[in-house]
């Protein structure tokens, strides 16, 4: 049995004209809570929200312990005092970014043709700080049905490089976490390989590290 592992954002998918951190993109979410239920926030709330949601942030406060979007948002509209249930804001805070999900043309195609060759296929993703995994899902969909094992940061419980995913997907096909081979774009990917010490392949589609791969289909002769 050979497993493969897929990060997501940047290796399978991507959300178009985001960056790494979405802390620009904060201010947009709450004023649509405060649009969608005509709700007045004072802008020194709406600035201590923005502040208490980048500090959960990740890639601004390295953190590998993942926190359900409903601990981080519950703790933010506090000062807020609403009467509203936490779950509509969280989706309308989501929607009001207007996100755009778009799968690397690549994916699909290849991720047939690796099932067509037997292998196994699982995903490890981190999800975005405070992103439901549900809302996540809804964005892949088109490629859900072509993972034996989806595995998020939302169901280990754990951030990259924390290989707590890792483990666990090798404990769900009941094979050596070094046999499992993980394919992703980032050094947090990597890093997360090393504590597992199992195989890494890194996608870099546009700028290109030495041993790296420019797409996927680069990764068909790799394993063959």
């Amino acid at each position: 049995m050979k497993v493969l592992v897929f990060d997501l954002g940047g290796t399978l998918m991507q959300y178009t004209g985001m960056p790494y951190s979405w802390v620009d993109y904060y201010r947009q979410g709450f004023e649509a809570i405060m649009n969608t239920f005509n709700y007045n926030i004072s802008p020194e709330n709406i600035n201590k929200s923005i502040q208490m949601l980048s500090d959960f942030n990740p890639r601004i406060n390295y953190r590998e312990i993942e926190y359900p979007p409903e601990f981080i948002f519950t703790k933010i509209f506090e000062q807020w005092h609403l009467n509203l249930s936490t779950q509509k804001c969280i989706k309308t805070f989501w929607k009001g970014l207007n996100l755009k999900a778009e799968l690397y043309p690549d994916a699909v195609g290849v991720l047939k043709k690796l099932k067509e060759k037997g292998y196994i296929i699982a995903t490890l993703t981190d999800l975005p700080s405070a992103m439901p995994d549900e809302f996540f899902k809804d964005d892949i969909s088109e490629l859900l049905s072509h993972f034996d094992f989806y595995m998020s940061s939302a169901i280990s419980g754990y951030r990259k490089p924390n290989c707590k995913g890792l483990q666990m997907i090798s404990e769900k096909f009941a094979i050596p976490m070094n046999k499992l081979i993980f394919i992703g774009d980032e050094e947090k990917d990597k890093k997360t390989a090393l504590n597992a010490n199992c195989k890494f392949i890194q996608i870099q589609r546009t700028a290109r590290a030495a041993g790296s791969i420019k797409n996927l289909y680069d990764l068909l002769d790799i394993l063959d």
